[in-house]
């Protein structure tokens, strides 16, 4: 089975460990950090002002919650389009690269092997070469670091960056060997671009992260999902994917990204996934949704009671 990692950042009105003590409430063993600006007490700033009480702090707090750590997902704004990747200036790019640089010891020292960052975005006023060539630039420069490190990059395409279709997400890949995805089906599918597209992708991806979808939203309760999960697996299984299933539900004032039960949501799309890893006659053929995994566990429970008459 696919190993399931959770993103603490689901549940940012927590400090760290008490985000740490309800993923190990709810069975996980892994844990995706979410180094946002937005995040009280794993902010970027305090990394860079404290590294080795901020490492420590964070060392601990795992320790205590049995959790280890999946993926290291860095931010260094509060929005993607600030003190982003392909920031114009170079003062912040330099400001990008130190604190990239302490990731990847942040890394080192809670023993991840994967790091994800944001592609960049386009800017206002800045020509689209020029934004494309900072961003290929940066990427490279970051992988080269973090293969340096013995540490996996991916950047994550999203709404609004420079990797918002297949194509222009293919076109950084193609211009930075090694660079990998962690892959948000989220993102396309809101946007109106199908699954079976983004498929297309899945060779790429390092990491997954996992959340309900559908077209003009970013996020989903799993019952209204029209991602499709059931692919996804299939997909994942043939390629011998190595990587995380993040759960990754989040809960901010943006994309109507703060109407769904976190917590609910998170339990339900994990045992939705876990019914489509286990062995199956065929593959399923439509997104899978709330419906279809209950109504499978209904047949398996009526077969259950059947053997035992």
């Amino acid at each position: 089975m696919i190993p399931f990692s959770c993103a603490d950042y689901s549940f940012p009105l927590l400090t760290p460990a008490q985000r740490f003590a309800l993923l190990q409430l709810l069975g996980f063993k892994y844990v995706d950090i979410g180094l946002f600006e937005r995040s009280v007490g794993l902010r970027p700033n305090r990394l860079l002002a404290s590294p080795r009480t901020f490492m420590k702090q964070l060392k601990h707090d795992l320790k205590c919650a049995g959790l280890r750590v999946s993926d290291v997902f860095l931010q260094t704004g509060l929005d993607p389009a600030v003190s982003a990747s392909n920031d114009a200036s170079a003062v912040v790019r330099a400001c990008n690269h130190k604190t990239f640089l302490l990731a990847l010891e942040l890394c080192s020292a809670i023993g991840c092997t994967h790091i994800t960052g944001l592609p960049g975005v386009w800017h206002k006023g800045m020509e689209g070469a020029k934004a494309f060539a900072l961003a290929v630039e940066e990427a490279r420069w970051r992988q080269h670091k973090a293969a340096d490190a013995g540490v996996c990059y991916a950047i994550e395409p999203h709404v609004g960056s420079l990797c918002s279709d297949i194509a222009s997400t293919r076109s950084l890949l193609d211009a930075v060997p090694g660079l990998t995805l962690t892959l948000d089906y989220g993102h396309f599918v809101s946007s109106g671009i199908d699954s079976h597209a983004v498929h297309s992708l899945l060779p790429f991806a390092s990491h997954m992260h996992a959340r309900g979808g559908a077209r003009n939203r970013l996020q989903t309760p799993v019952s209204e999902n029209e991602i499709d999960f059931g692919g996804i697996v299939q997909r994942l299984y043939k390629q011998t994917y190595s990587g995380f299933l993040a759960i990754e539900y989040v809960w901010v004032d943006w994309k109507q990204c703060n109407r769904t039960d976190n917590v609910s949501e998170t339990i339900l799309l994990r045992r939705l996934l876990e019914e489509l890893m286990e062995p199956m006659p065929e593959p399923p053929s439509t997104p899978q949704t709330l419906k279809a995994l209950q109504s499978r566990m209904a047949t398996k429970q009526t077969r259950g009671r059947e053997m035992r008459k």
